[in-house]
């Protein structure tokens, strides 16, 4: 089997985890080779994700790692079932950075999402005008083709909140966001517009902190956070100045989560939050 130049994200998040289980147990990646027959490198690859393996392999590596843990392996195992190219963001592939596509594949496969934005709506809520409006302000400049394609898969990000059983968001925006005059004053009540329709759908909870709030958030970077479908598989990805990173690892976990819990402690309630988000629009 030949390794993968770029695993995806879910893929090295497989990896990640064979590895947690592994060093848990005190085994080495020498011994684990041993048991598959095969030699140390390839343990590695699958650890680094750029090896795929089997089913069967899995559970046989969980047995010997004393993992009892039975909805743990299965998850594992399903991921490992996962053939690349049945995504619609597959499509996408060699045209977009692979953030993209792994961001819509962690929305795909979340079983709950939870947002919080200081400055901007979420991107799964924005309209094709602000959207364009915000790549349009990238630094560098991006060929008008690339703000094309990247609103295009922006908007085709929606449909997870348009499936039969949508998995349920709770988003949190500062007020700054809603004031932020993206792309002028027509664009940005439009925008609201939106936020305030997509917030009637069962699915989506939406939460605003005001300027006027007494209690402190630290919010100075956007935190997308989903869940698995068990607590070990769930996901933050954390915006920067130098691009999305996605985040496993236990301690991460619980310090946004708890971060996440401080946001929506400190904002207004769902139906107080609608009436901010409706006078803000009217005042435009």
């Amino acid at each position: 089997m030949p390794l993968r130049d770029n695993p995806s994200a879910r893929q090295m998040r497989l990896g990640a985890e064979l590895r947690k289980l592994r060093e848990y147990a005190g085994r080495t990646a020498r011994e684990a080779a041993g048991l598959l027959s095969t030699d140390q490198a390839k343990i590695s690859h699958i650890e680094a994700g750029r090896l795929g393996i089997s089913e069967e392999r899995i559970r046989r590596l969980a047995v010997f790692y004393s993992c009892d843990d039975v909805k743990l392996v299965d998850a594992l195992c399903a991921i490992a079932r996962e053939s690349r190219g049945q995504g619609w963001w597959e499509a996408y592939r060699g045209i977009l950075a692979p953030g993209f596509l792994d961001m819509a594949e962690l929305e795909q496969h979340a079983t709950h999402l939870r947002a919080l934005q200081p400055m901007t709506i979420p991107g799964v809520l924005q309209t094709e005008d602000y959207a364009r409006a915000i790549y349009g302000g990238h630094i560098p400049g991006l060929p008008a083709d690339e703000v094309d394609v990247r609103v295009e898969f922006r908007l085709k990000r929606r449909q997870i909140l348009e499936r039969t059983a949508p998995p349920p968001f709770t988003v949190v925006v500062h007020e700054a966001a809603l004031r932020m005059r993206i792309g002028g004053r027509k664009v940005a009540r439009a925008q609201l517009g939106h936020l305030l329709e997509a917030s009637e759908r069962p699915a989506v909870t939406l939460r605003v902190i005001p300027f006027a709030g007494e209690e402190f958030v630290e919010a100075t970077q956007p935190v997308y956070y989903a869940g698995g479908v068990v607590p070990q598989l769930d996901t933050v990805q954390v915006d920067s100045a130098v691009g999305g990173v996605f985040l496993g690892v236990g301690t991460q976990l619980k310090k946004y989560g708890t971060l996440l819990d401080l946001a929506e402690r400190a904002a207004l309630d769902a139906e107080c939050s609608r009436q901010f988000v409706h006078d803000i629009a009217r005042d435009l």
